[in-house]
């Protein structure tokens, strides 16, 4: 029977996360594995309401409540730190903690893991439920990503870890900047079951396109070497291409790679390790609500 620890990051959608909690009870309980729910409270700015509810499949719920908001990302990175730091556990299952991790997937993860026990079983979507603009600028995401990194990523923080790649990801810094660019990184070999991409539980969707552009861009920022060279290959053969054709127009593609090679060497320091090695200090309280 593996020990299994699902971290899910907060901040302020407590009936969102509370609703998730019953969902993922009511899922796991026809599972032989023991699990358990890590909650990383990022800061919340609204009070934490009063919870009761008969979750008999989770061995125990902890809130880790942070001091300071660092955001979603380095949320991720603090829970998955304090898991490999303070539990006994086979594997880390990361989500989403409005529902569009969708808790009916969680038996296909955990047959997948028992078919590869030592390989990341990844959620890769294959629905989304948002909107065309937001399906559109995430399409176009993923083959940014592919063209300037070689890297094609289907898949967001929704995953399953062995211990063996949660111990890498806590001594890599790009965990500290990007979630999913920092498991294509360091685990080349993964398997993968499709997913839908749920729809929230409770209020719109927090994703902006700001927010999109800033997650595409730190992930590019992990393989920044690969972009720069590409990035320069691509210029000198446009230019080649075009050479005699200089225009406004032309030279529209020259400015947005330029801009895009700036971005992500300015995102690029997010990948602190110092501050993530210490992201601990940041705790202020351990509550147990089971």
């Amino acid at each position: 029977m593996s020990k299994i620890k699902i971290l899910i990051p907060i901040y302020n959608d407590w009936q969102s996360a509370f609703k998730l909690l019953e969902n993922i009870n009511s899922k796991i309980s026809v599972l032989d594995d023991e699990f358990s729910v890590i909650i990383v409270n990022d800061a919340s700015t609204e009070t934490r309401p009063d919870f009761s509810a008969d979750l008999d499949r989770l061995k125990f719920i902890q809130i880790i409540n942070m001091e300071e908001n660092k955001g979603h990302a380095r949320c991720n990175a603090a829970g998955l730190k304090h898991i490999n730091e303070k539990e006994d556990f086979d594997y880390v299952i990361p989500m989403d903690g409005d529902g569009e991790d969708r808790p009916e997937e969680l038996s296909l993860l955990i047959k997948k893991i028992k078919e590869y026990p030592n390989t990341v079983i990844t959620a890769n979507r294959v629905k989304r439920s948002e909107g065309f603009f937001f399906k559109f600028c995430y399409e176009t995401h993923k083959y940014l990503t592919l063209v300037f990194t070689g890297q094609t990523i289907k898949y967001g923080n929704y995953t399953c870890l062995p211990k063996s790649v949660v111990d890498k990801m806590v001594t890599e810094s790009a965990t500290w900047s990007s979630f999913s660019g920092s498991l294509a990184k360091i685990a080349k070999d993964r398997k993968s079951i499709p997913s839908e991409r749920g729809k929230r539980y409770f209020g719109p969707s927090k994703m902006s396109f700001v927010k999109l552009l800033k997650h595409s861009l730190s992930i590019i920022a992990v393989f920044k070497t690969l972009l720069l060279i590409r990035s320069i290959l691509f210029l000198i053969a446009y230019l080649f291409l075009v050479i005699g054709k200089i225009s406004v127009i032309t030279l529209i593609p020259v400015l947005g790679v330029i801009i895009m090679m700036i971005s992500v060497i300015i995102l690029s320091k997010r990948e602190n390790m110092s501050e993530f090695n210490n992201c601990l200090e940041n705790i202020g309280s351990i509550d147990k609500i089971k």
